[in-house]
């Protein structure tokens, strides 16, 4: 299946963006000195977050072309996320991004597509592998 691969910094801007947007109001998620005085390396970032750094890591042309869909036709159905090790702001991180399955429904006027994303942090640690299901009708 079609496969990308992107690395993306985690910005403590980004994060206290995210953390307002979701209303997140522990200091763990964008304050810095609650996040040193915790024993952690810097703020976290929220859990849901890996889809946010894909989004801006990926861009809506690697849908059409590194995956081979239209995104202007793509629905978001369903998104789960799995958690092996926490991402942490000013961290690397590198996002592999793969279509593992593709099948319709409806006698074919339903096209579903599941997207796997796998984030890693600088010492290679699998932090987060999120499964996205989209579905494209058909005109």
């Amino acid at each position: 299946m079609n496969h990308s691969q992107r690395q993306m910094r985690v910005e403590l801007g980004q994060l206290k963006l995210f953390a307002k947007a979701v209303g997140e109001t522990n200091p763990l998620f964008f304050d810095t000195a609650a996040a040193t005085a915790a024993g952690l390396p810097g703020p976290l970032a929220p859990p849901t977050f890996l889809y946010t750094l894909g989004t801006l890591a990926f861009g809506a042309e690697t849908w059409s072309n590194e995956l081979g869909i239209d995104p202007t036709r793509l629905l978001h159905g369903e998104q789960t996320f799995e958690y092996f090790h926490p991402i942490h702001a000013n961290e690397d991180i590198v996002l592999h991004r793969r279509l593992v399955d593709r099948y319709e429904k409806k006698q074919g006027r339903l096209t579903f597509v599941v997207v796997e994303t796998e984030a890693f942090n600088q010492r290679n640690e699998l932090c987060v592998r999120s499964r996205m299901v989209g579905i494209i009708r058909k005109p």
